[in-house]
């Protein structure tokens, strides 16, 4: 495959794809070594993620140039790659913790019987992940599965790959680490050979392919852990600080140039608010600078060429439905890439498909509501329900607002929290997503299946006891 690079436009890397005997191979090899994995005590995992953190931090450079060029963006690799290692380190220290079973205790329905509890770890997990955030999208669920004692089949992205050769190198470099986890290359028949593979799938993704994703591990009877599409609301009531509302929004809005399933993507003001929230934001938007030097700037280009489409699409159609564009509102070429301004829009309402469809790129459409009910309706209007925003400086207000929205996170007086916060347990809601929490203890704790042990310690029942009288 021939892949692109988001600054220049050029096709300058080639991704050599495994094909399904490969995958099969890989999977094949997991499961031989997932049989001593899982037998290692919990210490003895840590101790070896331990070596895989010395291992990354080795290769750290070449993985943080790589993703550079994958995503555009050098300042968000840095932290990306920095990232990954404080997330190993987490892990390291929780899931010691956590791996804990009951003790065997009396049964309350049977005196004579005593329960035990054995967590039995998915023997092969597979793990596919988006282009937006390559590398902590990949190993946000590939390392607790790990430490639980699962093996893991990890496909990254077709569209952003180069992070795989140095990541590759650092997994080789731990062989116990090897054995387990594999890495596959390729487009949506690889990873239609992961799902087929697999005993249980972390899927982060569109909804419409999560969907498909679904449905196939129904009928394969195995468990899906999806995470989806959003398109995250933001209530600013009409007592929020309009700085902390606007700097907030904008933010979360366009940062990462807005490719992010949790960026606030409609924006609900008090119309009491809304002139001057209008007019503040635009200020703001309007001094964001974009990155075409390729040294200076805050706003990186657009990674993938389909959704640089979705965006002028969206633009397109909200103007031809009466929008109005304060700022940016054309997705341009420069120098082969492909650019998007901050793009504040007006007059927009819930017939337009930027205030209905995921974006994933930075555009912040701005409505006014007359009262809290309407707000609320109108955030709840929608098929997703991955996270909200509500600002006030009523924190009160702000939760019993929140606590009314249909998504399972919500960031008070901020935008975006949920790429910050991991230790706080959420469910996706709706569209955006289904089954146990990547984040907090459930992000390990999801990856076990429970086992009972009923150890009889009477004398069992015999067929004597069982003697029926016809009636």
């Amino acid at each position: 495959m021939k892949i692109r690079n988001p600054f220049s436009g050029a096709y300058d890397y080639e991704l050599m794809e495994d094909s399904s005997q490969d995958i099969l191979e890989k999977t094949k090899n997991i499961r031989a070594a997932q049989r001593e994995w899982k037998l290692r005590s919990i210490e003895d995992r840590v101790a070896i993620l331990k070596k895989w953190i010395i291992s990354f931090t080795e290769f750290q450079s070449e993985i943080t140039d790589q993703l550079a060029i994958d995503t555009a963006r050098k300042r968000i690799a840095k932290v990306e790659a920095g990232g990954i290692i404080g997330l190993m380190q987490a892990w390291s220290y929780r899931a010691p913790q956590l791996y804990n079973p009951p003790p065997h205790r009396a049964s309350a329905s049977a005196n004579t019987v005593q329960i035990g509890q054995q967590w039995v770890p998915y023997d092969v997990v597979g793990v596919i992940s988006p282009w937006n955030f390559p590398l902590l999208l990949a190993l946000i669920d590939t390392i607790p599965a790990l430490l639980a004692g699962c093996g893991v089949l990890l496909k990254p992205s077709e569209v952003t790959p180069r992070f795989m050769d140095g990541l590759e190198k650092s997994i080789n470099a731990v062989p116990e680490l090897s054995r387990v986890l594999k890495l596959v290359r390729g487009g949506a028949e690889a990873g239609k050979a992961v799902v087929n593979n697999s005993d249980a799938i972390c899927f982060t993704g569109s909804v419409p392919t999560g969907k498909k994703i679904g449905a196939v591990c129904a009928e394969r009877f195995i468990p899906a852990f999806l995470e989806l599409g959003g398109k995250d609301p933001a209530i600013v009531l009409k007592d929020a600080d309009l700085e902390v509302a606007t700097d907030a929004v904008l933010r979360s809005a366009v940062g990462a140039t807005g490719q992010a399933c949790q960026s606030l993507e409609r924006i609900y003001v008090d119309h009491s608010l809304y002139e001057d929230f209008v007019q503040l934001i635009t200020e703001k938007a309007i001094k964001v600078t974009l990155t075409t030097d390729g040294h200076t700037g805050q706003m990186g280009p657009l990674i993938f060429e389909q959704q640089a489409e979705k965006i002028q699409e969206q633009i397109d159609d909200a103007l031809a439905k009466g929008a109005k564009v304060l700022t940016g509102g054309q997705v341009k070429t420069i120098n082969g890439g492909l650019w998007c301004e901050p793009t504040i829009l007006i007059n927009v309402d819930h017939t337009m498909k930027v205030m209905t469809e995921e974006t994933f790129g930075p555009l912040v459409p701005i409505m006014a509501f007359s009262n809290e009910e309407q707000a609320l309706d109108l955030a709840n209007d929608s098929i997703y329900g991955l996270s909200a925003s509500v600002f006030s400086q009523d924190i009160e207000k702000a939760i019993t607002i929140g606590s009314q929205i249909e998504a399972g996170a919500i960031s008070i007086n901020d935008g975006s929290l949920t790429n910050k916060v991991y230790d706080a347990e959420k469910n996706s809601f709706k569209d955006s997503g289904i089954n146990g929490s990547r984040m907090g203890d459930a992000g390990f704790l999801r990856f076990f299946r429970k086992k009972a042990l009923l150890i009889q310690t009477a004398h069992p029942e015999t067929m004597a006891n069982f003697e029926e009288t016809p009636s």
